[in-house]
């Protein structure tokens, strides 16, 4: 095995009763209240105790309907989309009751505007002290784009260009401020040097904006910028904007692949190949014993319904299964049953195997294609260490089975020994974000 390396730590959650796993809110231990603004205290509190990086609050706005051209099969089984608090009140919340732990939301370019996104995340900068990331994302699927009526729903790559605009205009109005503009001279009467904030008059194919900000410059100047894109026009945007990359990548082989990518990627748009931090995602079950983790495992897999998977996927893939038969197998659907985008996402999750619709269905319930690490904490921790190690990744995104148990258990198993291994650290060193990151500030 190569050099350990000083892996990063994310936990991912959604503001609702799932995150990758469906089966989250079923928890038979005790209910998940995630409606319950305490529900995502505990949470914050016990990763904070974790020395993880941040917290990270993936979204998308509007319900899952694709499957059978309806919401009913998403809302009875509770798919991914059943409900999604907005992320941005929670952050501003939990600011208030840590003191280290980094806390990002998603938002969308496609339907907002950079002045509002750079307001947000700019207020939010200031009260947690420096401790904010976006998540952005362009938004995907029809459902959005009927939420938001008045919004023309693009193309895959047209909404990247447009992003690309959406990120120029949200970077200046955050540079707007130089640092030392704000004097508070009081004595004076000295609020602030007007010569140090600039008006942006920005006049591009899609947005117009005058600027400055009325906010102050933050104190991590812009926050923490994530990204997941995994096409190629994706990493491209992901490579030119990103300090971390979110992947959800199911074998070691494909994550190795896509950190490739990614790298090729940043050197194309001349950063070096370490200014943006790869974070692959992971679930992981822990037991005393390999075989009492698989049974965690397995007790957790019984109770994800081949429907919700299924429903979950419709609306990622934004295209409709609900004509393929359950019981059909996958490798032997042809076009005529479905659309090229349908086969395609159907066969990665059968991964060469003879599966019918249905296992696949409980297939993408169970974890949405996310890894799963499972045996003792020496295992999981073993196996975490040797992916940083390789370079396959910076780190991971921790997602929960169940909340917060998982996040409990590995806390107080794996974190100790991956601390022993010197791979993660023993205390928070900095104060901000991009300090935990090792990013330079912006």
């Amino acid at each position: 095995m190569s050099k350990m390396r000083t892996m990063h730590l994310c936990g991912i959650l959604i503001a609702g009763p799932v995150v990758h796993s469906h089966a989250v809110w079923r928890n038979p231990k005790h209910p998940t209240n995630f409606l319950n603004l305490a529900h995502y205290v505990e949470i914050a509190k016990l990763l904070e105790r974790g020395k993880f990086d941040f917290l990270f609050f993936a979204d998308r706005l509007a319900i899952a309907d694709r499957y059978g051209a309806s919401h009913r099969t998403g809302i009875r089984h509770g798919d991914q989309d059943a409900t999604r608090m907005d992320p941005i009140p929670l952050l501003g919340a939990l600011s208030a009751v840590t003191t280290h732990l980094g806390l990002g939301a998603t938002r969308s370019t496609t339907y907002d505007a950079p002045y509002n996104i750079a307001r947000e995340f700019s207020t939010l900068d200031h009260i947690s002290a420096g401790r904010v990331a976006w998540n952005v994302v362009t938004s995907m699927n029809d459902g959005e784009a009927l939420n938001f009526g008045n919004v023309l729903h693009l193309g895959h790559d047209e909404r990247y260009d447009r992003a690309d605009e959406f990120m120029e205009v949200a970077l200046g109005l955050w540079d707007s401020w130089d640092a030392d503009a704000l004097v508070l001279d009081r004595e004076n009467g000295i609020y602030a040097d007007p010569d140090k904030v600039h008006y942006l008059n920005y006049h591009g194919r899609w947005f117009q904006s005058r600027g400055p900000l009325n906010i102050p410059r933050s104190p991590q100047g812009r926050p923490v910028i994530i990204q997941a894109g995994s096409s190629g026009r994706g990493k491209a945007f992901a490579a030119r904007w990103s300090d971390v990359i979110f992947a959800l990548q199911p074998t070691l082989e494909r994550m190795r692949a896509f950190k490739k990518d990614v790298t090729e990627a940043l050197a194309s748009a001349s950063r070096p190949a370490d200014s943006s931090k790869v974070l692959m995602a992971m679930m992981p079950f822990i037991g005393e014993s390999r075989l009492e983790a698989e049974e965690k495992r397995d007790s957790h897999d019984a109770l994800i319904d081949p429907l919700v998977g299924l429903s979950t996927l419709a609306a990622h893939a934004n295209s409709d299964f609900s004509e393929l038969p359950l019981d059909a197998s996958v490798d032997k659907v042809r076009s005529s049953s479905g659309s090229q985008g349908n086969l395609a996402a159907l066969k990665s999750i059968a991964a060469g195997q003879s599966i019918t619709i249905a296992d696949a269905g409980r297939i993408y319930g169970r974890g949405v294609m996310c890894p799963r690490f499972v045996g003792t904490a020496t295992d999981v921790a073993e196996q975490m260490a040797d992916i940083v190690a390789s370079g396959a990744a910076d780190g991971f995104v921790v997602s929960p089975a169940f909340l917060p148990d998982t996040f409990e258990d590995f806390v107080k198993e794996v974190v100790p020994i991956l601390q022993q291994k010197g791979v993660f650290r023993r205390d928070y060193e900095g104060a901000t974000l991009r300090q935990h990151l090792g990013i330079a500030a912006a």
